[in-house]
C-alpha cells in the first residue's frame, strides 16, 4: 500500500472518529486521563526475522474484535523486522539506521485495518535498539548505557512521528520501548533484572518525546513502567507522558510452567488463588495492593492503561479466570484499561491450546468463552 494513500484513508477515518487533540486531553469524565481502552496484543511484527513474521491478523479478527466490543490494539514490534539488513550476521550500529519503507508499509497496513475497525492502535518497540526484555539477542550497544544506542532509538521514534504526523491521537499513540529493566547478562533470559535507573530512564524518554514531538506536537505518548513493566516511573510524572502497568502479578499464577519464566518448570507448585503461594497469601486485597501506585498516578493526572495481561497456557483455567477477574475489576473500578496478551495464541481468546478448557468453535477456531465474556467492555 502507498503511504500516500494510507494517510488519504487513515486521515478520513480518523475524521469520522474524533478529532485531533492534545495528548492527553481526552473527554473522559473519569479520574484517569485516558480512555478506559480494552483489546489485544497483535505478534504480527513481533519476531525480529521478517521470515518469522506470518501477519495472522486479518479484517475478519478486527470485526470480530470490534463486534465484541474492543476498542484498542498494541502492536509490540521487534525493529529488525523492518531494516534492510544482511540477516545472516549480527546488528552493527550503523544497520539500525536502514530503515526498508516497503516493510513499515506493511505495518501501516495492519494498522489502516485497525482504524477501519475504529480500534486505537498503540505502536510499540518491543525490541528497540539496544534492548528487549527477552533474551538472546544479539544488538551491538545498550540503550540505558550508551549514547549511540539512544541516538538510534530517537531516529526510530522520529521516524514513526514521520509517518503517523497527520493522524489523531483518537487513533494511534506510541508506546516507547517494551517493559524496561537492567540485565545482569543480556543473553541469560534467567538472569537477574533490576530497575533502570530513574534519571536513565528519564533521559532515555525525554529523548524519544522531543524526538516525537518535533513531528507531532501533541501525540500521545506511553512509557511502559520501569522493572520490567511493574512500577510506577515518578521521575517522569512531570512530562506528557502517559504510563503503563502489567497484569501479570503474580508471575507464579501468570507465567506458570512457562519455559521463558521458570529455569525448572518441572518442579512447580500448582498455583491457587485466592489462595498460599509460597511465603505469600494471594487474593484480591493483594492485587490492590499491587495497583494502588498506578491508581495513585492516574489520580494525579497521569494517564494510566495496563498494556499487557493474562496467564499461559499451563495455568489452570478456574485459577486463571478467578484471578483475572478480579484484576479486570480492580483495573475497571478506576477507569484504567487492559490489553490482553494475545489474541491468537497460548494467552489469548482464540486457539489457546489449553487442556482443561471447553472451547467453542469459531469460524475454525477455538473460541474460550469464559475469557471472551471475562474481558469483554463493561457500560
Amino acid at each position: 500500500m502507498q503511504r500516500r494513500a494510507f494517510l488519504k484513508n487513515t486521515s478520513m477515518a480518523a475524521a469520522a472518529v474524533a478529532t485531533a487533540g492534545a495528548s492527553l486531553a481526552f473527554t473522559n469524565k473519569a479520574t484517569n486521563p485516558l480512555p478506559e481502552w480494552r483489546g489485544f496484543n497483535l505478534l504480527d511484527f513481533f519476531n525480529p526475522a521478517p521470515a518469522n513474521n506470518h501477519n495472522t491478523t486479518t479484517e475478519e479478527h478486527f470485526k470480530w474484535m470490534r463486534d465484541w466490543g474492543f476498542d484498542f490494539v498494541r502492536i509490540p514490534i521487534a525493529y529488525p523486522c523492518y531494516l534492510n539488513i544482511d540477516r545472516t550476521k549480527d546488528i552493527t550500529a550503523e544497520d539500525t539506521y536502514k530503515i526498508d519503507d516497503k516493510a513499515v508499509d506493511k505495518i501501516d497496513k495492519l494498522v489502516q485495518m485497525a482504524h477501519t475497525y475504529n480500534l486505537h492502535t498503540s505502536i510499540n518497540l518491543h525490541r528497540a535498539p539496544g534492548y528487549c526484555v527477552n533474551a538472546g539477542f544479539n544488538e551491538p550497544f545498550n540503550l540505558w548505557r550508551d549514547a549511540a544506542a539512544q541516538d538510534a532509538f530517537y531516529y526510530h521514534w522520529n521516524m514513526w512521528a514521520k509517518r503517523y504526523k497527520n493522524v489523531s491521537n483518537k487513533l494511534v499513540s506510541f508506546d516507547l520501548v517494551n517493559e524496561p529493566s537492567m540485565r545482569e547478562d543480556m543473553n541469560d533470559q534467567h538472569s537477574k533484572r533490576s530497575a533502570v535507573p530513574g534519571d536513565v530512564y528519564r533521559k532515555v524518554a525525554k529523548g524519544a518525546l522531543d524526538a516525537i514531538r518535533k513531528e507531532t506536537p501533541d501525540r500521545l505518548v506511553i512509557a511502559d513502567g520501569n522493572n520490567v513493566g511493574s512500577d510506577v516511573i515518578p521521575e517522569i510524572t512531570d512530562l506528557d507522558i502517559a504510563q503503563s502497568c502489567r497484569a501479570y502479578y503474580p508471575g507464579q499464577i501468570s507465567h506458570y510452567k512457562a519455559p521463558w519464566a521458570n529455569k525448572d518448570t518441572t518442579n512447580l507448585p500448582t498455583p491457587v488463588y485466592p489462595g498460599q503461594m509460597g511465603n505469600t497469601y494471594f487474593d484480591r486485597a493483594k492485587l490492590e495492593a499491587f495497583y494502588k501506585p498506578w491508581i495513585e498516578l492516574a489520580g494525579k493526572g497521569v494517564g494510566v492503561h495496563c498494556g499487557e495481561g493474562g496467564c499461559w497456557k499451563r495455568t489452570p483455567h478456574d485459577v486463571f479466570l478467578a484471578w483475572f477477574g478480579d484484576v479486570v475489576d480492580i483495573l475497571h473500578a478506576h477507569q484504567i484499561g487492559f490489553a490482553l496478551w494475545n489474541f491468537i495464541g497460548d494467552f489469548g481468546i482464540l486457539d489457546s491450546g489449553r487442556s482443561d478448557v471447553a472451547y467453542e468453535d469459531w469460524h475454525g477456531h477455538q473460541l474460550d468463552r469464559k475469557l471472551l465474556e471475562l474481558i469483554r467492555k463493561r457500560g
